[in-house]
């Protein structure tokens, strides 16, 4: 008996059934059958799944006679199931890598509860993704079973059949079926989840819900909306079978009237002629329904006519237009009034003992502002430091740090007198360079993808990138930080612009360089790992030849469990993708269940380096700052054509790599198996990419820095390894 029956209806969907079955074929999870229902698709549908069904015996194929419906065909899958559990999957969505393992574990961890609900994303056809917005319920309903009386937020998420998976001898025992008609789904999901007496909740993304141009039904201008009423009079039927959930009377009431206004809003599903019939139509069920009490007061329009509906909605839409005049007006006001004061402000003399630090677009006290910072206080305490930071941050800060706020009153005071300014990237547009200021840009690390006017060549790289307001920008810069003669090199090519490069190193790595071997004890304990267990890091960088940045490129789970006993496997992914569908697709869920940890979060990356014994990385600029360490790297780089070509590097990391190259999982597994991650061969090449990129961390960057451009000091450059005789292979300076 396999663990999932997952039923696949079929209509019209040839375009997108291979990749749906090869979504469900291809998981590392294998332990299912697959029900797929022809119901009498007119295209190449019924061949396709022929074909699939001779060369995978776990493909079933049903050729119906005649065409049924959604919901119909399901129905007509359900009596060939013999799986736990039963999994309806629509033809045209497709599932996430890993998905029925995450299914299969959680269905353990709970003790088979009567249903299972997962997340979900959106998918465009355009090629955006965006996650379920009520995803927290799924988080917030924690470890155990439950029922929707315990949790009723439960019903707030999407009341489709395809984000859950059913016990099967519980749909059994009910009787649970499909109707016939639009919107089938509602009469199955509402009976369902109010019957489950122990419902689970997976908080990770498992299915990609296809948003198409066109030919989705629900968004088909077409009379078959008007099946709404009758799948709503089903439910209500079951209510009055069960006079134990009457209670519940009132939520499903408002909920059916939601839905069938949001179904006569939408300018794409009723027929012109037909809305005012809807109307009367949902107007009537609404009444007929109504429980005691009060209507809430969005619904009472069904109480009225569908003129008073009309002029309701006509109102609201004028009443939107006005107040969109009126804050536009509001800002152009409070810009003239900002204008104002900046040039009042900018009156004043510069305050010499005055600097202004950002980092990461005003994220918080990080990276190598954060380390000028420190040392400025120690060496030059007279220089007040002025942190720019987002209001969502300011709870966030050390004690004793001074901050602003972006474009508030006193962010302006502070930016039009100040002298000096550091920052890891531009500063806004908004911001004038005062004559006699003293802008330091630190960059975020030693470039190893095309950065600044190199993007001109690359269009989906600099997708969103204005890159001659990025020059611009740049022009304010006085002097660039650079950590190695490569990175002086790549700003001197990508920013054309006038500023000074300070062979000064990278200050937020002098604690790498200055590191012992007990300097991340604390943050492994905080991070819950094991006392005595070897740390590999992973840190992979974000893609631009796909939409969203993300891909996975490994398999956590079974990367965690290849390195075996004894290690933990920490996950730190590309800062923009921290608030994406990435951690949804699986992530976030090992990390609950403790196979990895997340440390995206964790806001100094310099501790998830001290804390680890090896890094494991594609192309994040990491691998230049972890190399200071002189501990073990290793680059997997199963796509690096795709990345170089989309992207653009300066060099094959490849061919020049810290450590170890893989471009396959299988060599990957095998690199820790063996133990050659840290074989002498690795040391070899760490050696030489430390000579060439580590050449100016002398762990007194950040000292240099302030003794330099603020104290007026002469402070000698970094002795440095001498300069190789001859440029590394495939190097795109090598010409320079």
């Amino acid at each position: 008996m396999p663990r999932f029956s997952i039923i696949v209806p079929v209509f019209k969907v040839q375009g997108f059934l291979r990749e749906c079955l090869d979504s469900v074929l291809e998981q590392s999870f294998t332990d299912i059958e697959v029900i797929a229902v022809n119901d009498c698709s007119p295209d190449g549908c019924g061949a396709i799944l022929d074909a699939y069904a001779a060369r995978d015996p776990r493909v079933r194929v049903l050729h119906l006679p005649e065409n049924v419906g959604l919901g119909g065909a399901r129905n007509a899958g359900m009596p060939y199931a013999t799986g736990d559990f039963l999994f309806f999957l629509d033809s045209d969505d497709t599932l996430t890598p890993g998905a029925l393992r995450a299914m299969a574990d959680r269905l353990a961890e709970t003790s088979d509860p009567d249903v299972l609900v997962f997340d979900y994303a959106r998918t465009y056809w355009w090629g955006g993704t965006r996650r379920n917005v009520l995803a927290r319920v799924l988080a917030e309903a924690g470890d155990g079973t439950f029922t929707v009386a315990e949790h009723p937020e439960i019903l707030e998420l999407l009341m489709v059949v395809w984000n859950k998976v059913y016990r099967r001898d519980f749909v059994q025992r009910h009787g649970f079926a499909f109707p016939p008609g639009y919107y089938e789904d509602t009469p199955w999901t509402f009976p369902v989840m109010l019957s489950a007496q122990r419902i689970a909740t997976l908080d990770r993304i498992c299915l990609n819900y296809r948003q198409r141009r066109q030919g989705n039904i629900l968004s088909t201008t077409s009379r078959k909306h008007f099946d709404v009423h009758e799948q709503y009079e089903r439910v209500f039927a079951f209510l009055d079978s069960r006079p134990e959930l009457a209670s519940w009377r009132p939520y499903l009431h408002r909920k059916m009237g939601e839905h069938c206004l949001d179904i006569l809003s939408k300018p794409d599903r009723l027929p012109a002629g037909d809305k005012a019939e809807f109307f009367r139509r949902t107007a009537e069920l609404f009444r007929k329904h109504r429980p005691e009490g009060p209507v809430p007061a969005e619904l009472r329009v069904l109480t009225g006519s569908y003129a008073g509906y009309r002029a309701l909605r006509q109102t609201t839409r004028v009443g939107k237009g006005l107040g969109e005049r009126q804050e536009q007006a509001r800002r152009a006001v409070a810009g003239r009034i900002k204008r104002g004061w900046s040039k009042l402000d900018e009156r004043r003399a510069l305050d010499p003992d005055l600097a202004v630090y950002s980092a990461f677009s005003h994220r918080g006290v990080l990276g190598d502002p954060a380390a000028v910072y420190a040392k400025a206080r120690e060496l030059a305490p007279h220089i007040s430091g002025v942190w720019v930071v987002r209001e969502e941050q300011v709870p966030l800060l050390p004690p004793g740090v001074e901050h602003v706020t972006p474009d508030s009153p006193r962010y302006r005071q502070v930016t039009a007198r100040a002298t000096y300014f550091v920052n890891n990237v531009n500063w806004p547009g908004s911001l004038v360079k005062r004559p006699g200021s003293v802008h330091i840009h630190t960059h975020q690390g030693t470039p190893l993808k095309y950065m600044g006017a190199d993007l001109l060549d690359k269009p989906g790289a600099r997708q969103g990138f204005d890159v001659p307001q990025m020059l611009r920008r740049a022009d304010r810069w006085d002097h660039s930080l650079v950590a190695n003669r490569h990175s002086e090199l790549v700003w001197d090519r990508a920013y054309p612009c006038h500023f000074t490069s300070l062979r000064t190193g990278s200050p937020r790595n002098d604690v790498l360089v200055r590191a012992t071997s007990d300097d991340g004890l604390a943050v492994r304990a905080r991070l819950g790992i094991p006392a005595g267990h070897r740390v590999v890091l992973y840190a992979p960088t974000r893609r631009d030849y796909i939409r969203g940045g993300h891909i996975d490129r490994v398999d956590l789970a079974r990367f965690a469990e290849d390195l075996g006993e004894g290690t933990t496997l920490v996950v730190r992914l590309h800062p923009s993708l921290a608030d994406g569908p990435a951690r949804g697709l699986g992530l976030a869920d090992l990390h609950r269940r403790g196979v990895v940890v997340d440390a995206t979060d964790e806001p100094r990356v310099e501790d998830l380096m001290l804390a680890s014994d090896v890094l494991v990385t594609d192309y994040s600029a990491l691998m230049f700052d972890y190399a200071n360490l002189d501990r073990p790297i290793v680059i997997h780089a199963d796509d690096w054509g795709a990345y170089a070509a989309s992207r653009g590097a300066y060099f094959d990391i490849t061919a020049d790599a810290p450590g170890h190259v893989s471009h396959s999982y299988r060599e990957l597994a095998w690199l820790f198996a063996s133990g050659a991650w840290q074989d002498a061969e690795s040391a070899r090449s760490r050696a030489g990419f430390r000579e060439r990129f580590c050449a100016f961390d002398d762990g007194r960057a950040a000292e240099r820095v302030v003794r330099t451009l603020m104290l007026g000091e002469r402070v000698e450059e970094p002795v440095s390894v001498p300069a190789p005789t001859r440029p590394a292979a495939h190097d795109l300076l090598a010409s320079s």
